[in-house]
C-alpha cells in the first residue's frame, strides 16, 4: 500500500512541472498583492463593490493554493541573505513537517475567504406568504448591498494566511518569528472590528493582543538564546546540532521559555482562558482560520524549534508537558457538558482535542510525534467544519445559547444538519474518520512512552486522556440531541447558502478520506519523525 502511494506520488510530481522557487513565490504573492490592493482600495475615486472584492480575495486564496501544491511536490528552497550583519538568512522551503499545514493552510485560507461576512440582521420583513411563521434573524446573503469596510475585512483574512505560510515554510528563526507576528494585527482587526457586535469585541481582541504578545516575547527570548549558543539561526543547523554546545541547565532553561511562550498559542492549561471568548465574539472566518491554522503554530513551534533543538531540555519539562495536556483534555471536555454557548463549546472542545497533540509530542515516540501531526491535521480540518457550521447557525438564530428552543436541524436544514452530525462524530474520534488516528495514536503513546519518560505517569496519562475521549462522545451526543435532533420545525431558517455548502463539502470530504486512508498523511510525515526525534 505504501509503495504504490510513492508510486502516485512519483507520478503526481512528474506531471506537474518543477518551476522551482517559483512555486514558493506564487504561494505567496498572491496574498500579499491582493492584502495591499485592498487596503489600499478606500483611497480610490471609485471604491470597489462587493463582488469585485470578494473575487480579488479568493482569486488569490486559490492561486496561492496552487502554488503550496507546486511546493509540497517538488519542495524548492529559496535561500537568499537578507540581514547580512546579523547572519539571517531569507531562507523558505517545506519538508515532512510542514507540508501538511502549508495544505492545511491553504485548503482553510480559500474556505475563509469564500464565506460571507455576516451582518447582524434583527428585523427583516418575511416572505410573501410565510407572514405568520414564526422566524429568527435570516443570515444576509451579500449580494446585492455592499458592507462597510469588506475589502479591509477580506485583506486581513489574506494577511492572516499569508503569515501561516511564512512561518511554516521558514526555514530560519527570525523569519518563523516574522510569520509568527505577521497574524497578530490582522487578527486583532477581525475581532475588534468585525466580531459579534453583540459582545465585548474590544475586551476579546485585547486579550487575543495581550496573550499573543507574551507568548511572541517569551519565544523570542528563547530563539535569541538559541542563536547566541549556535552562532546562527538556521533551523536545519539547529536541529543537526541537537542542543550540542548548550549544557543541560541552559537547555532546561531555554526550553521553559520557549515551551511557555508557545503553550499560551496552542493553548495549554491553563493557558487555555482566552480562547472561548475570542471564539464567541471572532467572525465565522476568524474562527475557522485561529482554530485550523493560528493554534497550530503553538504546536508546530514546539516540533520545530524545541523538540529537536533543545532535547535534554524538551525532555525534562515532558512529564509536566503531558501532565498540563491532560487536565486540559478533562477540563475542556468538563467545560463541554456544561456550556449553553454553542460557539464557545466548540472553542472549549478545541482545548481537548489540542491536548492530545501535545500529549503525543511529550511522550517522546515517533508514534506520539506521528499521532500529533496528525491530529493537528485532523483537528483544522474538524474545527473548520464545525465553525462553518455553527457560526451560520448563530447568525440564524441571533445567538448561540442552546437554552433557547430552536427547529431541529435534522427537519429544517438538513444541509447543516449533516455537516454537524459528521464533525461531532470526528470529534468523537469515530474509525473511519480523521479525529479518529491522531488520538488513539497519542493513547497508544502515552501508554508506552520514551525510555527517558517516567512510565508510570505517562500509563496515567493515557487511562485519563482515554477517559477525556468518553467524555467527548457525551457532550457530543448533548450537542447533536439540543440541536440536531427533534421534531420541532419553527423557528424557521434558511439551510446553507451556496459557499457553505462547497466548503462543508470540501472539509467534509477530507475527513472521510484521511479517516479512511490515514497512510496518506502518515507516508508524508514518516521520514522526518525519526530525524525531530533523534532515533
Amino acid at each position: 500500500m505504501t509503495g504504490s502511494l510513492r508510486d502516485a506520488g512519483a507520478q503526481a510530481v512528474d506531471l506537474v512541472p518543477d518551476l522551482g522557487p517559483a512555486w514558493i513565490v506564487l504561494a505567496l504573492a498572491p496574498l500579499l498583492l491582493a492584502a495591499v490592493v485592498l487596503l489600499t482600495a478606500g483611497r480610490w475615486p471609485t471604491a470597489p463593490g462587493h463582488r469585485s472584492i470578494r473575487l480579488l480575495s479568493v482569486t488569490a486564496a486559490l492561486a496561492s493554493a496552487v502554488g503550496v501544491a507546486g511546493a509540497a511536490l517538488h519542495r524548492p528552497e529559496v535561500a537568499e541573505p537578507w540581514i547580512p550583519g546579523l547572519g539571517v538568512w531569507l531562507r523558505l522551503g517545506a519538508d515532512g513537517l510542514s507540508v501538511p499545514l502549508l495544505l492545511l493552510t491553504s485548503v482553510v485560507g480559500v474556505v475563509a475567504v469564500a464565506l460571507h461576512l455576516h451582518v447582524p440582521e434583527r428585523h427583516r420583513a418575511a416572505p410573501p406568504g410565510e407572514e405568520g411563521l414564526e422566524t429568527t434573524s435570516p443570515i444576509p446573503v451579500l449580494r446585492s448591498t455592499d458592507v462597510p469596510g469588506l475589502a479591509t475585512y477580506h485583506a486581513c483574512l489574506l494577511l492572516v494566511v499569508l503569515g501561516a505560510l511564512v512561518a511554516f515554510l521558514a526555514g530560519d528563526a527570525i523569519l518563523f518569528f516574522v510569520g509568527f507576528e505577521l497574524v497578530l494585527v490582522p487578527m486583532w482587526v477581525l475581532v475588534a472590528r468585525y466580531g459579534d457586535p453583540g459582545s465585548d469585541r474590544d475586551g476579546a481582541a485585547v486579550r487575543f493582543l495581550m496573550v499573543t504578545v507574551v507568548g511572541s516575547t517569551l519565544m523570542l527570548v528563547g530563539l535569541l538564546a538559541v542563536a547566541t549558543a549556535t552562532g546562527t539561526t538556521d533551523l536545519s543547523v539547529w536541529a543537526s546540532l541537537r542542543g550540542e554546545g548548550i549544557d543541560r541547565p541552559t537547555q532546561i532553561a531555554v526550553a521553559a521559555v520557549l515551551l511557555a511562550g508557545l503553550a499560551l498559542k496552542v493553548p495549554v492549561f491553563p493557558l487555555h482562558t482566552w480562547l472561548p471568548w475570542v471564539h464567541a465574539t471572532a467572525p465565522t472566518a476568524g474562527s475557522v482560520l485561529l482554530a485550523a491554522v493560528l493554534l497550530k503554530l503553538g504546536t508546530y513551534g514546539m516540533v520545530r524549534l524545541v523538540m529537536p533543538v533543545v532535547p535534554e531540555g524538551f525532555a525534562f519539562w515532558a512529564p509536566l508537558l503531558g501532565g498540563l495536556a491532560v487536565a486540559g483534555i478533562l477540563w475542556a471536555s468538563l467545560a463541554c457538558l456544561v456550556e449553553r454557548d454553542l460557539k464557545r463549546l466548540i472553542a472549549w472542545s478545541s482545548i481537548a482535542h489540542l491536548g492530545f497533540v501535545v500529549l503525543g509530542l511529550a511522550t517522546g515516540t515517533q508514534t506520539g510525534l506521528q499521532a500529533a501531526l496528525f491530529g493537528n491535521v485532523a483537528h483544522g480540518l474538524i474545527s473548520a467544519l464545525l465553525f462553518v457550521v455553527v457560526g451560520g447557525l448563530k447568525h440564524r438564530w441571533g445567538s448561540a445559547d442552546l437554552a433557547v428552543a430552536r427547529a431541529a436541524l435534522r427537519e429544517a436544514t438538513p444541509s447543516l444538519g449533516a455537516a454537524l452530525v459528521l464533525g461531532m462524530a470526528a470529534s468523537m474520534g469515530l474509525p473511519g474518520l480523521a479525529g479518529f488516528w491522531g488520538e488513539v495514536g497519542a493513547i497508544y503513546a502515552a501508554w508506552s512512552p520514551a525510555e527517558d519518560r517516567p512510565g508510570g505517569w505517562f500509563g496515567l496519562y493515557a487511562v485519563l486522556a482515554a477517559v477525556g475521549g468518553a467524555l467527548t462522545v457525551a457532550y457530543s451526543a448533548r450537542v447533536l440531541r439540543e440541536v440536531w435532533s427533534g421534531d420541532r420545525l419553527e423557528p424557521r431558517i434558511p439551510d446553507a447558502v451556496r459557499t457553505e455548502r462547497y466548503a462543508l463539502r470540501l472539509l467534509g470530504a477530507l475527513i472521510l478520506v484521511l479517516g479512511v486512508l490515514p497512510v496518506l498523511l502518515l507516508t508524508v510525515t514518516a521520514p522526518v519523525t525519526a530525524a525531530v526525534i533523534g532515533r
